[in-house]
């Protein structure tokens, strides 16, 4: 990586902070300079590895297409008091991203440590082991270790939920045991608004706008049976090494909750978000291919309805991962076991006339990240640093002592758990391919602490960059104001930097 050679070539952390800030912008002395590390680095990396690892259990909660509107990120108005306990005895990643913001790609890219070039899944039809048969998944990695490895729900990516006795893109080799639910939202999705009411099957609610305040009690519903089983699993092999993957299924589409948590988000508290007039002269016009015509269609209040049913399905979610929570306590286990909770990827709620994923501005590449070690000092703190899906792999191994394949991509985080400030210079990469093979479009997005910059198709459809600590909405594109020449130049190189 890029400013990991200038680590590794003795270069001052003043000198490596300052190469990306504005002031450099107008320098092409420094240009030359970097062009000449560039050359001649030679990358290395150290994850820190413990002397004595502790023999921990691990509970890998994932939740569908959750933003970082939540109490723990400074939302104002979400309620999840469960998620936020988890923060307030884990670190929390302030800059987590995913490296592709679509269910399939991304669970494939988390789950197997491999990035998205190296699975070549970018859709939500390929299942990775067509083309990496022999990649050892993070599941795998803990089974090989002598630990009971179970999931529920959706881990890899199936529907939402899928028919009973489908596994959808499931890896069987990763488990010992799965358990698909299947509660009422999906027996009753003849009740739900959907936006587009013509469509069939999972074209109706899946990629779809819709939403439903439903009647009856959480353990009725999908994520709520899903729930009781990770506590029936908890007790079952409390006594015994697990790695227990939970995937709830919301606030994925349709956003379905117990009336209750509808109640929790009056419309009138519902705020939407501004967008510039002319959106789309600001923006390469990739950047904004994911607005769908039933969406920008749709009124004022039933942005309100979207948004409030996201909420309310986000609460849901956060309560299920509560009564989970709970059954650690009750058992025992807490002191014993790591707790890790984050989505796939991000989501949009209306910004810039956006809505749900596939895109590469920041509210659909980040992710909530938070990691809670037992009896770790830094439990409570956050980081800072940029940091990413596919690191989760290398990091849960470490921590517990394990060695994943010599394959698997991404870096330890366990130095950032140990400390959250620590020095840390890898930044965050996501990408996005649309269409066929004759109109490819193909999106590669790099996260700084400072920056975030995108090309479309090698910059041939366009470029962006933004200024995260003046423009964090990534309204104002800097990418062709030459007072940011070098800075876009240098994003540049970093960008083509070899990822391992």
């Amino acid at each position: 990586m890029f400013l990991a050679s200038l680590t590794h070539l003795g270069a001052h952390d003043e000198f490596r902070q300052r190469i990306l800030s504005s002031r450099l912008a107008s320098s092409r002395h420094w240009l030359k300079v970097i062009y000449g590390f560039v050359l001649f680095a030679v990358v290395s990396q150290s994850t820190g590895i413990a002397a004595d690892p502790v023999r921990y259990n691990v509970l890998h909660i994932v939740s569908d297409d959750l933003n970082t509107r939540l109490g723990c990120y400074g939302d104002p108005q979400v309620k999840s008091p469960n998620i936020d306990r988890l923060a307030a005895r884990g670190v929390r990643f302030e800059r987590a991203y995913c490296q592709f913001p679509l269910c399939n790609p991304s669970r494939a890219s988390f789950l197997t440590g491999l990035r998205p070039d190296t699975t070549k899944v970018l859709e939500n039809a390929t299942q990775f082991r067509k083309n990496v048969p022999n990649a050892v998944s993070l599941p795998q990695t803990f089974r090989k270790g002598g630990y009971f490895v179970s999931r529920i729900g959706k881990l890899y990516h199936y529907g939402v939920p899928g028919q009973i006795g489908t596994d959808g893109l499931d890896d069987p080799v990763s488990w010992e045991t799965v358990f698909n639910p299947r509660g009422r939202d999906k027996d009753e999705e003849e009740k739900i608004f959907t936006l587009k009411p013509d469509a069939k099957n999972e074209g109706r609610f899946g990629g779809v706008l819709s939403w439903l305040a439903a009647d009856g009690e959480d353990a009725e519903q999908t994520d709520g049976i899903g729930a009781n089983e990770a506590i029936r699993l908890l007790e079952k092999h409390k006594d015994q090494p697990f790695y227990l993957a939970v995937g709830f299924y919301r606030p994925h589409t349709p956003y379905v909750a117990p009336k209750k948590y509808f109640d929790l988000y009056p419309l009138s508290s519902i705020q939407l978000p501004t967008s510039p007039d002319e959106l789309r002269k600001h923006f390469p016009a990739p950047a904004l291919a994911s607005i769908r015509n039933e969406e920008e269609a749709m009124t004022d209040n039933q942005r309100r309805e979207a948004i409030q049913a996201y909420f309310a399905s986000t609460t849901f979610m956060d309560a299920q991962v509560g009564r989970v929570l709970d059954a650690l306590d009750r058992l025992k286990l807490t002191e014993k076991t790591i707790v890790v909770f984050h989505s796939d990827h991000g989501y949009h709620l209306g910004e810039k006339h956006l809505w749900q994923k596939m895109t590469l501005f920041e509210e659909s590449t980040r992710v909530p990240l938070i990691i809670s070690v037992p009896g770790n000092p830094a439990n409570g703190k956050a980081s800072r640093r940029t940091v990413e899906l596919v690191d989760l792999h290398r990091t849960l191994a470490d921590v517990c002592g394990l060695s994943p394949d010599t394959a698997t991509e991404g870096a330890s985080l366990k130095p950032l758990i140990e400390n959250p400030e620590a020095e840390w210079t890898k930044p965050a990469r996501t990408q996005i391919v649309r269409g066929g093979a004759n109109n490819q479009v193909v999106g590669r997005s790099l996260r700084t602490e400072k920056w975030r910059y995108t090309e479309w198709n090698d910059g041939q459809r366009g470029v962006e960059l933004y200024d995260h600590e003046a423009d964090p909405k990534e309204l104002n594109n800097l990418a062709t104001n030459p007072q940011f020449e070098t800075t876009v130049t240098l994003l540049k190189l970093l960008l083509r930097q070899p990822t391992r």
